[in-house]
C-alpha cells in the first residue's frame, strides 16, 4: 500500500490554516502534518517530518513563503490573497506546482490535491520517461485546460459510481446508468485522458479488442 503524502500547512492565520489542514485531512491518500504559522516553524517542520507537499502563504511575520518553497526543493502550493503577476511569476519560478488565489471553494484546493496525486503518481519510482508521460502529468496538474474549481459533471460522477472497484466496458457502464454506449464511451476517453480510470484491451474469440476501464488506483 502506498504512504499517504505528507502535507505542511503554512499559514499565519491559525483559522485558516486549521481549514486547510482539515481539508487537507479529509482526502484519500494525504496525511497532514501539524500546522505552522511561521517561517521558523515551517523549516523546523520540514527537517523533522520530511513532508512531501507544502501549502504555503506569501507574506508571513518572519519572511517570504515563496523564497521558503525556493529554499526547500520541494512541490508546493502557494495559497494567497496576492493576485499581482510578479508575484504568481515568481511563485511558478519557485517550483510551486499551483497556485491558489484567497479567497476560494473548498473544491479548489480539494481539486488540487487530487490532480496533484495523480501527477505524481505518473512521475513516481526511478523509471525512464517517454515524452507523452510527461506531457500528461503536466495536463492533470494543470487541469487539462479547466480551472482548479471546475467540478466532474453529474455524468462522470455516475459513471465513476457505476464503475467503482470492478473492470468494465463501455456498453457495461452505459447499461448500468441508463445511457448509450456511445455516451459512456466519450466520458471514459475523457477520465482516461484525465488520469483517472485506466484502460486496457481485451481480445475476445473474434479477435476485435474491447476496451475494459477500471478506476486508477
Amino acid at each position: 500500500m502506498t504512504d499517504p503524502i505528507r502535507v505542511l500547512v503554512l499559514d499565519d492565520d491559525f483559522r485558516v490554516g486549521g481549514l486547510h489542514h482539515a481539508i487537507v485531512g479529509e482526502r484519500p491518500g494525504f496525511a497532514p502534518l501539524d500546522p505552522v504559522r511561521t517561517i521558523a516553524e515551517a523549516r523546523a517542520a520540514i527537517r523533522d517530518h520530511r513532508p512531501e507537499l507544502l501549502l504555503a502563504d506569501v507574506y508571513l511575520p518572519d519572511g517570504d513563503g515563496i523564497s521558503l518553497v525556493q529554499e526547500a526543493g520541494m512541490d508546493a502550493v502557494i495559497v494567497s490573497a496576492a493576485e499581482d503577476a510578479p508575484t504568481v511569476r515568481r511563485a511558478l519560478r519557485s517550483g510551486a506546482v499551483a497556485y491558489l488565489m484567497k479567497p476560494f471553494e473548498k473544491r479548489s484546493l480539494t481539486a488540487v490535491l487530487d490532480r496533484y496525486a495523480r501527477y505524481r503518481n505518473l512521475l513516481a519510482g526511478d523509471r525512464s520517461l517517454r515524452q507523452k508521460d510527461l506531457d500528461r502529468a503536466l495536463a492533470i496538474m494543470h487541469g487539462a485546460g479547466e480551472s482548479a474549481s471546475a467540478s466532474r459533471s453529474a455524468t462522470e460522477q455516475l459513471i465513476l459510481g457505476a464503475l467503482g472497484a470492478e473492470e468494465a466496458s463501455a456498453a457495461e457502464i452505459g447499461e448500468r446508468v441508463g445511457i448509450s454506449r456511445a455516451t459512456a464511451q466519450r466520458h471514459l476517453t475523457t477520465l482516461a485522458e484525465r488520469g483517472v480510470v485506466e484502460v486496457r484491451l481485451r481480445y475476445g474469440a473474434a479477435g476485435r479488442p474491447e476496451h475494459r476501464y477500471t478506476m486508477r488506483g
